[in-house]
């Protein structure tokens, strides 16, 4: 049955479940109020080896399997969403692409340090005009000598401002596109011809830093590659699949936290004498919001075995994707209501947790072109 986990998962969870009550949650405040992650966490972090939680052990990391990543980044969710998010973007969309497609060489090169968090990982696709529509980049790249020179902008790049390595996807046939005429490029931080503007002022998130990348007749090696010239849409595709299971996890783990402190604080809330637990309002809010919050993670685990057992995915990506981000956007809202005024305070967590949920339905392909890829998948299938 795919919502059960073997012993060394389980005993991941936990270990993470404790470090996320224990060292990172007494700090979520701070983060909120100060915009900015403790060096220790990040130190502790890398010392569980949540950096390299699904790079192979053979460089350096845990290498657990989807089901385990997602079991991880589930309970990561529980805590500061900017917190979680930096772990996240580096484990999955920023380094998903050299653990699956990569060369042995970049392997070896790039893997071991990413793995220890010594460097951090970020993913680049999105461009002022290709958004959601990712087939429309404009960034080029063209093959001089020995090297791709690469010119254009990406913005809303999560960890762009801390990050040493990036996965930059750019046209390199302006025919083909999408149909053999995108690249994936690994580029370090100071390759020549390359910036990193300002950090996004942002609703939530904070503590997790976004910002444009501007490529000026930037310098990338041949071997920088990843995968094969032309197949970086394919790429694009299967490392955001992939991306979309770990945002799902995160958006369950959420959700757990708030259904819990709204039950906690619905049997201490004492209106008309009486806990506000026992009105039927309060009980029907939370009924829905645990039956929901149960069938996101039903979707989500299903789509992560899938990926461990090297079935095709991508519908079954975007379903997990697209339910529980709503999902988690409509605890959240819930949890405020429960909560009434002190809901809307920011000295309480589901404040932060109502902001921070309005993203998980726009970034890593908005739900709405979830339900387009579904919706082609099902057509196609039937």
């Amino acid at each position: 049955m795919f919502t059960t986990v073997n012993p060394e998962i389980e005993q991941i969870r936990q270990m993470v479940r404790n470090f996320v009550e224990n060292e990172v949650e007494p700090f979520a405040q701070q983060i909120e109020e100060e915009d900015r992650i403790p060096e220790h966490l990040i130190a502790q972090a890398k010392e569980l080896g949540l950096f390299g939680m699904s790079i192979p052990e053979e460089y350096g990391g845990i290498g657990l399997g989807m089901v385990g990543k997602a079991a991880v980044l589930e309970q990561l969710g529980r805590t500061h969403n900017g917190f979680a998010t930096l772990i996240s973007a580096h484990t999955g969309i920023g380094s998903t692409g050299l653990v699956r497609l990569a060369s042995p060489f970049l392997k070896d090169k790039y893997l071991p340090e990413l793995a220890t968090g010594r460097k951090t990982a970020a993913f680049a696709l999105s461009e002022p005009g290709a958004g959601s529509d990712a087939t429309n980049l404009s960034t080029r790249a063209e093959k001089v000598g020995n090297k791709w020179i690469l010119n254009g902008t990406k913005h809303f790049i999560t960890n762009a401002p801390i990050a040493d390595v990036f996965t930059v996807f750019a046209l390199t046939d302006k025919d083909k596109r999408a149909k053999g005429g995108i690249t994936a490029f690994l580029v370090e931080k100071d390759f020549p011809g390359f910036t990193i503007g300002k950090k996004d002022k942002k609703m939530g998130l904070r503590g997790s830093y976004t910002a444009q990348l501007i490529f000026e007749n930037c310098e990338v090696p041949e071997e920088n590659v990843i995968g094969e010239v032309g197949m970086g849409y394919m790429a694009a595709l299967k490392i955001l699949s992939e991306g979309r299971i770990g945002l799902a996890a995160r958006a369950v783990g959420s959700s757990q936290k708030l259904i819990e402190l709204s039950a906690a604080y619905a049997k201490e809330r004492i209106q008309f004498g009486k806990p506000i637990a026992s009105n039927q309002a309060i009980q029907w809010m939370l009924a829905d919001m645990a039956t929901e919050t149960e069938a996101a993670k039903t979707l989500m685990l299903k789509a992560a075995h899938m990926v461990d057992e090297g079935k095709k995915v991508v519908k079954e990506s975007s379903m997990a994707k697209l339910f529980a981000s709503d999902v988690f956007n409509r605890v959240a809202d819930k949890a405020v209501q429960i909560h009434g005024g002190m809901g809307y305070v920011s000295d309480y967590p589901v404040e932060r947790f109502y902001r921070d949920a309005r993203i998980t339905q726009i970034y890593e392909g908005t739900n709405e072109i979830q339900r387009l890829i579904i919706s082609r998948n099902v057509l196609d299938e039937n």
